[in-house]
């Protein structure tokens, strides 16, 4: 298993196909960039808004709704790196690519960590309103992130520390087309991806299970009129939504294999509905959702030229 298998796959050479397989493939390409301008705008709304707002940013749940947007953006940045050296046929030097690859596949690894971690947030406020203040502050959330990364780097310290020790010392030296493929030299590299996408699927799974299965318990206890477990439950439900969406795009490496042949612009499909199109939606999903961000958002378009205070 791969645990970045949505975007190496696009970094292979497509099989050459009819005219309309070629055309396919710049739609999707083209899709696939205006998607990401679009994603960068909202972002830098929404950022704008976290980072100039005080009382947003104090907020425990900001805190990791800002990380996710920060965090999608650098994957989806090292993605598209990957898929233009790719088509451009670019050799860049082993260092270069594997640093590329590092983050690529780290942030990768870190979006369900995250997921769950803003799953256990709601579980939190609505399971402990009285604690949820106390237990969700924006100190702890950094706290959170910051063990976020250690876990989604782990893999890849591993990974480099192996290569180190048993790949070729010239292998460094070398320019290669940037691929995991074109990293992976030994065996245990394999290991230690798989090893660890399948622990990383299963804590998540476990804890997006657990966590709707709790709130959903509480909002059937409370009264209809209760609106905010029910968002809750709608709010984990995306989560778990997005979730799946990861897991599939795990799935791409067998797809691609098996269809390669015989749809040459399916790798830069599977990438833009399965990679692209669910992290271009999280801002404008969640933006929209969020009473205080659409808010802000509303007004930034409504502003003066002279800006917009949120302070």
């Amino acid at each position: 298993m791969n645990s970045s298998a949505s975007y190496i796959n696009l970094t292979q050479p497509f099989i050459s196909g009819s005219r309309t397989a070629e055309v396919m493939k710049i739609i999707f390409e083209v899709l696939t960039m205006i998607c990401f301008c679009v994603f960068l705008y909202y972002i830098s709304l929404i950022l704008h808004v976290f980072f100039t707002a005080p009382h947003v940013r104090d907020i425990g749940r900001y805190v990791l709704f800002a990380h996710m947007l920060i965090n999608d953006t650098l994957y989806l940045t090292a993605a598209i790196i990957l898929v233009m050296c790719s088509a451009l046929w670019v050799y860049i030097p082993v260092p270069i690519c594997y640093a590329i690859i590092s983050l690529a596949t780290a942030t990768f690894r870190i979006t369900p960590y995250n997921l769950a971690a803003m799953a256990l947030e709601r579980y939190a406020a609505i399971c402990f309103p009285l604690r949820h203040v106390t237990l969700c502050t924006s100190q702890r959330s950094k706290c959170v992130i910051a063990a976020i990364w250690v876990m989604g780097l782990s893999p890849n310290i591993a990974d480099v520390i192996i290569l180190s020790s048993l790949g070729e010392k010239t292998f460094f030296s070398s320019n290669v087309k940037c691929s995991q493929d074109s990293l992976t030299l030994t065996l245990q590299q394999d290991a230690v991806r798989s090893v660890s996408t399948i622990i990383s699927l299963i804590l998540v799974g476990l804890i997006l299970v657990f966590t709707y299965v709790r709130v959903m318990y509480v909002a059937k206890s409370l009264s209809s009129s209760s609106s905010s477990a029910s968002k809750a439950v709608r709010t984990v439900i995306l989560h778990a939504f997005q979730f799946l969406l990861c897991i599939m795009s795990l799935t791409s490496s067998f797809t691609e294999t098996r269809f390669r042949d015989y749809i040459s612009f399916l790798p830069i499909a599977n990438f833009f509905f399965f990679t692209c199109l669910p992290r271009c939606l999280s801002p404008l999903v969640y933006g929209i959702r969020d009473g205080v961000l659409s808010k802000y958002i509303r007004q930034m378009h409504l502003a003066k030229p002279d800006g917009l205070n949120v302070q």
